[in-house]
């Protein structure tokens, strides 16, 4: 069953802290869409941040957390980097992640030392400092040793593990502290698309950790669990994945991934967002099965930088692929990947089009709606 629910009452609020009624576009099907304003990420001294392929998003001591995946600029892999959403500016780490000696000893301590294509970011609500990631499309390093080879080989989807990593913020930079393969079932047919896994992490309560695939053997999203309990990361042997049979959209074709994921708590009732990047849409997922799914149509603007002449103060994005979502008090918070055979789609104004060139990304945001949790 689709839904898809109006926002005409909504009030986007800007950066700047102002309030205004969000603009609406109305598609080819009739169904309006809600504007979801952004801001061009940029350093202490104003310039945008140039190819970080920024691939999730979270929130730690009440700033913002991104990370960049595999194909982002050598100098920005392997950091994090901290945002303050009432500036979108960004500080990364000084230093790339380290390898604690459990990592290091590893079957995957090859892979995570050099360039992981780290897909997904959370932070753990009680343990202060503690991050998780997961790694997609390893096959870049090429084959394991034999032995590890052989103990890694039953992995349920692809030849090479995908890696559920665990991180910590200390004095001394982030570091790598532990490390596990995950294990799908049979039944899941999650199948072998090593650059189409897991792409959203979101910790929910009583140590759940959710996690969304971008498509299986048919070709349709999935969100799966596990628990993080006190012995998890004492080993490094899989981690299996279970199945909560949540309500998302089903498709008869085309790719629908589900690129970001937040969890949300209304009372007592849980929520999971998601940002269906190639659909151009947020999907309010239940965590009672027995709840159905929404679907909210987004469109994405961009200002334009010093008001140049002939040029619109926003314009709408052609292509935003937004790979990271986040709650921080009653705002939702999303980031993009941005996708370098697309960017330059952008390209409307010349004022903008090096932030393009650049693969510069955007902090976008919009209030919560309490319609998608009723």
């Amino acid at each position: 069953m689709k839904q898809i629910i109006g926002m005409a009452c909504m009030t986007l609020i800007a950066l700047t802290g102002c309030s205004k009624q969000p603009e609406q576009i109305e598609g080819d099907s009739g169904v309006t869409s809600l504007a979801i304003s952004g801001v061009w990420l940029k350093d202490s001294d104003g310039n945008v941040m140039a190819d970080p392929q920024t691939s999730g998003l979270t929130v730690w001591e009440d700033k913002l957390v991104s990370l960049s995946d595999g194909s982002a600029s050598s100098d920005l892999q392997r950091k994090l980097h901290f945002i303050d959403s009432d500036t979108a500016t960004v500080a990364s780490d000084a230093e790339k992640m380290r390898l604690a000696n459990v990592v290091r000893r590893s079957c995957f301590s090859g892979y995570l030392a050099n360039e992981p294509d780290l897909e997904a970011l959370t932070a753990d609500p009680i343990r202060p400092g503690v991050f998780y990631t997961v790694t997609e499309d390893a096959t870049r390093t090429g084959a394991l040793s034999a032995s590890c080879e052989k103990k890694y080989e039953d992995t349920g989807s692809t030849d090479y593990p995908t890696l559920l990593v665990r991180l910590e913020k200390t004095e001394f930079g982030t570091i790598m502290t532990g490390v596990k393969p995950l294990k799908f079932a049979q039944s899941f047919n999650v199948g072998d698309f090593p650059n189409d896994g897991i792409e959203g992490l979101a910790m929910g309560t009583d140590d759940q950790l959710y996690l969304a695939l971008e498509k299986d053997g048919n070709g349709q999203p999935r969100v799966f669990t596990m628990t993080l309990n006190e012995g998890f990361w004492k080993d490094t042997n899989f981690a299996e994945v279970q199945d909560p049979a949540l309500n998302l959209p089903t498709f008869a074709s085309g790719n629908h991934p589900i690129n970001g994921l937040a969890f949300y708590q209304v009372g007592e009732k849980s929520f999971l967002l998601a940002a269906a990047r190639n659909d151009n849409e947020l999907w309010i997922l239940s965590t009672d099965k027995s709840v159905p799914f929404k679907r909210i149509p987004l469109h994405f603007t961009a200002p334009t930088e010093g008001n140049p002449e002939n040029c619109e103060a926003t314009e709408v994005m052609d292509n935003a692929s937004i790979e990271g979502i986040a709650v921080k008090g009653d705002t939702l918070w999303m980031v993009n990947d941005p996708w370098k055979v697309n960017y330059l789609k952008n390209v409307q104004c010349a004022a903008n089009q090096g932030h393009y060139e650049a693969m510069a990304p955007l902090l976008f945001s919009t209030p919560l709606d309490s319609a998608w949790f009723e």
